[in-house]
């Protein structure tokens, strides 16, 4: 006699539905989880593949680098005279001479303007030279109270 709550069903339709279950999917959804677990694994080993190929090319990168560094430096070091760096070099000597030249003419029309100021407008009191009476000792004259020359435009 069946126990209460429960159907009478037909042998073979209840282990279908309990081998299902059990794995809980079909034969063509294994297949598909076995393909896709293959080509996670097959890729994967892809990764490696790389990530080792790009260390390698890294570390080839870094030598080639240091490579260039060394021959850099030597070539600095041994590297003999060329024309273009005689050339250079008297260029630069002559642009040298040249900056010492300009030095010494605007020191002379410096010297030239001075001149012309005290001959217009008299001698003008040199900022550090100036000689102070006693009682001015203690007195720091306002720049409105120094003698300038005006200004021309």
């Amino acid at each position: 006699m069946p126990k209460r709550g429960t159907k009478k069903t037909s042998s073979t339709s209840k282990e279908k539905k309990t081998s299902s279950r059990t794995y809980g999917k079909t034969a063509g959804e294994r297949e598909i989880e076995h393909a896709v677990l293959k080509n996670l694994i097959e890729l994967q080993k892809v990764n490696i593949n790389m990530a080792e190929k790009f260390d390698h090319l890294g570390k080839e990168i870094s030598q080639l680098l240091s490579l260039f560094e060394v021959t850099a430096r030597n070539f600095a070091k041994n590297a003999p005279p060329t024309a273009e760096y005689t050339k250079d070099k008297d260029f630069l000597t002559k642009i040298d001479r040249l900056l010492d030249q300009n030095k010494l003419l605007a020191k002379g029309l410096t010297m030239m303007e001075e001149r012309l100021r005290e001959r217009m407008y008299g001698p003008t009191p040199q900022s550090g030279r100036r000689e102070r009476k006693p009682e001015e000792a203690g007195f720091e004259s306002s720049l409105t109270s120094r003698t300038r020359a005006p200004p021309r435009f």
